[in-house]
């Protein structure tokens, strides 16, 4: 079996825009660099959402609520901290959200992507000891092109990967032999990962990458065919390193 890794990508700010990236060093314990370093707190969220340690999604704007932000694409550069922002029905943004007068310009340009009956966007909070993943440890996500695949063929839709948000793409595996890995280790590139558990999907999923708007009712159609909303599954980084595309991985 010639597991590779196939994509990389990164969301520097949690529900809004996916990066794909080559490479990137990963340390244990951590998340992966830049990935959900940002979130965007509505108005309805709980006041510890606000100093940067780790809270969960409910406090936050993400594409379950909002399905127009699934279409958002980013591109980091990480020397300036700059990220810059694209979406079909949106203007072009470029902002460093460590900066207060940016902040403000981004939730202007975020709120008109919100859905007008959810939490609107309300505040933005740097994540402090790791980024602001659905896990409450430090989390990177592994998912399948095979089960990709075979999802696709019951939803007769090919599914885009952005969809599920992952963070390591893998070829060379069967169709959902990712869900045997909770509980072993695997060495990706130059690091070494825990496989912790199954990831159980919301309905970010159903909306289309390129226009925001659903289109696919993946949830039912995990239900219906495979008895879960189970798509992928968490690890954390126990040995770091180097990870790159194109690289081996061994299931162990």
């Amino acid at each position: 079996m010639n597991v590779q890794v196939s994509h990389l990508w990164r969301h520097p700010i949690k529900g809004y825009g996916a990066e794909a990236i080559a490479s990137a060093m990963l340390n244990a314990g951590e998340t992966m660099p830049w990935d959900r370093l940002w979130a965007v707190g509505h108005d309805a969220a709980r006041p510890e959402a606000r100093d940067g340690t780790w809270a969960r999604c409910l406090n936050f704007c993400r594409g379950a609520r909002s399905p127009a932000l699934m279409a958002i694409r980013a591109r980091t550069d990480t020397a300036s901290g700059a990220i810059s922002l694209e979406h079909p029905n949106a203007p072009p943004l470029q902002v460093d959200l460590s900066l207060p007068s940016d902040v403000e310009r981004f939730l202007t340009w975020a709120q008109a992507l919100a859905d007008s009956d959810r939490g609107r966007p309300a505040f933005v909070v740097r994540a402090r000891d790791q980024g602001m993943t659905d896990t409450e440890f430090p989390s990177v996500s592994i998912l399948n092109h095979a089960s990709l695949q075979a999802l696709s063929v019951a939803a007769g839709h090919d599914l885009d990967m952005r969809r599920f948000r992952g963070n390591i793409w893998l070829t060379g595996i069967a169709a959902w032999r990712e869900f045997d890995l909770p509980g072993r280790e695997i060495r990706v590139g130059g690091t070494v990962i825990g496989v912790r558990k199954p990831i159980t999907r919301c309905r970010a999923t159903t909306a289309n990458p390129e226009t925001g708007v659903v289109d696919v009712d993946t949830l039912a159609v995990l239900r219906d065919r495979w008895g879960h909303q189970d798509f992928g599954v968490y690890g954390e980084v126990l040995s770091g390193g180097q990870v790159s595309v194109g690289d081996t991985v061994q299931l162990g």
